[in-house]
């Protein structure tokens, strides 16, 4: 009798502690499902490689290709988790998932841009598959060549040049003159950037400058000007840089002036892309650049924590050592020419380099909440001045890279 009270008492126990635990058990579960999982898995077949991304839910995506990363957004309001399995992929680098303001980003990193891409989806259960190919002109490029080498080797040796070597020096001159240089002028329309005491706007300096900096490149130089904007106007971030790649630029340069709580701050600094800052103060500067107070849509700086994985995974970080070279040669001329305090070549994550796919380097040229460099900014003497110096220091990165 005894040993069947003391079994009911242990079932009741148990039944009491599995009620309580249940209904928290069951919510999880429910918070767990309702948090959507795409499952990946890249593998290479003839002449292509496959994404496979599945899911037990029905996802709204778009997809975006910007130099040698594919961009693949999902709207999903609850989150999204991601399980990729290991690869191996002569085409897919890596594939990373992040979250934008907007969306979550799965970000497909390819060993080059020359590919084109299709898709086919498939609904309940949703599976999407992304097919990547090189494009077929570069393939052709590569196939004439050759037959032409071997159509060369068969024939007899001709006494005069070759006219294919006339052609190849043309096209090799003609490459050359149609590289291109994008300048942008920082903030813009209702987004003013820095305000000095006397009223100066950082978007009214920026532009002078850049214009001026433009009629130099084209007097001096056989490069293409691009100015990310030429008016009063609002350019968004991520415009900027699209700018810049849509027009094949080889070099990036965007200006801005700068801003201090402290009066007496001065001089000028040059900055090439990092995810971590320099220091507190270039951390700072750059949050201020990447948020703007006028802006209605401001990034958090928990949201631009969370861009981190698809800013440092575009194709900008193949040219920090080309930028670091850019900035200290620009920095260089700035203190020289225009005899001001060095502050140094730093580090941030500005998010206008972030995904500018060539070198690229953002130039704060001057304290204009300093009411000494104010006055100099608002004379045009000074800033053609300043445009010389970052011509100088240009000219000088290309000199290094552009030998005989």
């Amino acid at each position: 009798m005894h040993k069947f009270f003391r079994a009911l008492i242990i079932a009741v126990i148990s039944l009491g502690i599995i009620g309580a635990i249940s209904p928290s058990s069951a919510l999880a579960r429910k918070e767990d499902k309702s948090v959507p999982t795409v499952r990946v898995s890249v593998e290479d077949g003839s002449g292509f490689s496959r994404i496979k991304i599945n899911s037990e839910t029905n996802l709204v995506y778009s997809l975006k290709k910007s130099g040698n990363t594919l961009t693949i957004s999902f709207r999903a309001l609850s989150g999204l988790k991601l399980e990729r399995k290991p690869f191996t992929s002569q085409l897919i680098k890596s594939v990373n998932l992040a979250k934008s303001p907007e969306a979550y980003l799965l970000v497909i990193k390819t060993a080059t841009e020359d590919f084109n891409f299709s898709q086919s989806v498939r609904k309940n259960p949703f599976e999407l598959v992304v097919d990547l190919r090189l494009k077929e002109e570069k393939k052709t490029s590569i196939e004439s060549r050759t037959a032409a080498s071997e159509k060369r080797v068969s024939q007899p040796v001709q006494t005069q040049p070759a006219p294919v070597a006339e052609t190849s020096t043309q096209n090799a001159a003609t490459r050359k003159e149609v590289k291109t240089i994008v300048i942008d002028p920082g903030h813009g329309g209702i987004e003013t950037g820095a305000r000095g005491n006397f009223g100066t706007l950082e978007k009214d300096i920026t532009l002078a400058i850049a214009l001026k900096l433009k009629e130099e490149i084209e007097r001096e130089l056989k490069y293409r000007v691009v100015l990310t904007r030429e008016a009063d106007v609002v350019v968004p971030l991520d415009r900027r840089a699209a700018i810049a790649n849509n027009n094949k630029a080889d070099l990036f340069i965007s200006i801005h002036a700068n801003g201090s709580r402290r009066i007496n701050a001065r001089g000028s600094e040059t900055f090439f892309l990092s995810l971590n800052a320099t220091d507190e103060e270039a951390r700072r500067l750059a949050y201020f650049e990447n948020n703007s107070e006028e802006l209605e849509n401001r990034v958090t700086e928990k949201d631009f924590d969370d861009l981190k994985l698809i800013l440092w995974d575009m194709a900008q970080s193949a040219y920090l050592k080309q930028s670091s070279q850019l900035a200290e040669f620009v920095q260089t001329e700035l203190n020289e020419l225009l005899n001001t305090k060095n502050r140094g070549i730093k580090q941030a994550p500005f998010k206008v380099l972030a995904g500018v796919a060539c070198p690229a380097i953002l130039v704060e040229v001057a304290f204009i909440t300093n009411p000494e460099e104010e006055k100099m900014l608002q004379s045009e003497e000074f800033q053609a001045k300043v445009a010389e110096a970052i011509y100088q220091g240009l000219s000088k990165f290309l000199q290094l890279y552009e030998k005989p």
